[in-house]
């Protein structure tokens, strides 16, 4: 039977076979160090799970919510920003709450693209910055490009041999997979292009928080008049460890962000209220807990680097987010991620993310995510150390198990 028109539209989803591969080795028993996807194992703080007990007790939070978020939670999220950016929002206006922030940029394309419309999107990157656009009709024209001295040109490429012309472009500092992190004077530059040539620029920030080098990321929305133009994605799955609740936002631009609001009226009612009022506590806390989470993944961090160089694959300290870009090791670069991730799997029981699933341009590279303790990230370590040992010694037995099933 035919695959519906959107389905047939999506990749085969590249995660899922290393997924399948994790499976079957716990199955026969295997202890998978899991690198992998990036769900943080830290428990949310108390006080945030104390407020979400306190608020659920009472009847009257358990009806529908708010699909844009109640105001007190819009309120404490315009209060971040200007704390921490010294950019000034309105919460009623420019403020939306989301179910992460991928909803959020997921419902952001349903709500501004057109059949044929081009985005401008770095790649490698995050699956929805491309795909949410795509689900939604959209075609996306690839920059392969760091945010450097070559953004600009490469912009500017993309808008001359783009028909029509770019309707926006996607920005994720620190990103995810790479952990780049981009400057304010970067920010300023993009802002200009994108204000000279008509384009939307969608920012996802998530990993703002998660830092490691004592010079916080900025926001985009930290340039004068960027607001103009843009609207920033945020989430708090990782800055308070709160990955399953699904709570996030995006603001900015009055119009985009009513756009947005639109659209999840018709498809949600928001986050359990509840949820959302914690949030809200989170938000207005004094900022230790998320300074005790940035210390953990700097100290995992560190563990990770000098343990896996000592085992023989040399990685890159990553300046912010909770993942490191990993060169594959050359002797097995011409298998490509998504071999060597097999790979791992097979002969050293540690699982990493292929960067080919982050797209076409990221295959030279795994991410690995600092998700495990630092006994475990030691033992990750020592167990590619031998990995590593043996193909040396019998690099013709050393390919992956199932490409023999």
């Amino acid at each position: 039977m035919e695959e519906f028109h959107k389905v047939r539209r999506l990749p085969p989803y590249v995660f899922e076979q290393v997924n399948r591969l994790k499976a079957s080795a716990r199955s026969r028993g295997a202890d998978i160090i899991d690198l992998g996807m990036g769900n943080p194992d830290l428990p949310t703080p108390k006080a945030i799970v104390d407020k979400l007990c306190e608020v659920v007790r009472d009847p009257r939070t358990h009806r529908y919510s708010s699909s844009r978020g109640i105001p007190g939670l819009r309120r404490a999220q315009a209060a971040y920003y200007s704390r921490r950016f010294g950019v000034k929002l309105n919460p009623d206006t420019q403020v939306v709450a989301t179910l992460g922030s991928k909803e959020g940029f997921a419902n952001m394309a349903q709500a501004i693209t057109a059949p044929g419309d081009v985005i401008l999107c770095p790649n490698p990157t995050y699956p929805i910055h491309a795909f949410g656009f795509i689900m939604s009709g959209g075609v996306i024209r690839s920059l392969q490009v760091e945010p450097d001295d070559g953004f600009i040109p490469a912009l500017e490429r993309g808008v001359r041999h783009s028909i029509p012309k770019p309707l926006a472009l996607i920005l994720n500092y620190p990103s995810n997979p790479t952990a780049l992190v981009a400057s304010l004077d970067f920010y300023k530059d993009v802002v200009a292009f994108a204000k000279k040539n008509d384009i939307i620029i969608l920012s996802d920030l998530a990993y703002s928080e998660i830092y490691f080098d004592g010079n916080p990321p900025p926001s985009v929305l930290q340039v004068p008049g960027a607001i103009d133009v843009c609207v920033e994605f945020t989430s708090m799955s990782k800055t308070f460890s709160m990955p399953g609740w699904r709570m996030g936002f995006a603001v900015g631009n009055e119009r985009l962000i009513s756009a947005l609001t639109r659209v999840k009226s018709y498809l949600d009612y928001g986050a359990f209220t509840p949820i959302q009022v914690a949030a809200a506590h989170a938000l207005n806390g004094d900022g230790a807990d998320i300074a005790e989470v940035r210390d953990i993944y700097h100290k995992r961090r560190d563990v990770m680097v000098d343990a896996f160089g000592r085992a023989g694959w040399t990685i890159p300290a990553p300046a912010a987010s909770m993942f490191a870009w990993a060169p594959i090791p050359e002797p097995f670069k011409h298998l490509g991620s998504l071999e060597f991730s097999k790979l791992l799997i097979e002969h050293a029981d540690v699982a990493v993310a292929p960067g080919v699933g982050f797209g076409e341009h990221g295959d030279d590279f795994v991410r690995v995510a600092l998700v495990e303790n630092e006994h475990r990230i030691r033992q990750a370590a020592r167990n590619i150390k031998r990995f590593l040992a043996t193909s040396a010694k019998q690099p013709n037995n050393v390919v992956p198990l199932s490409a023999h099933r």
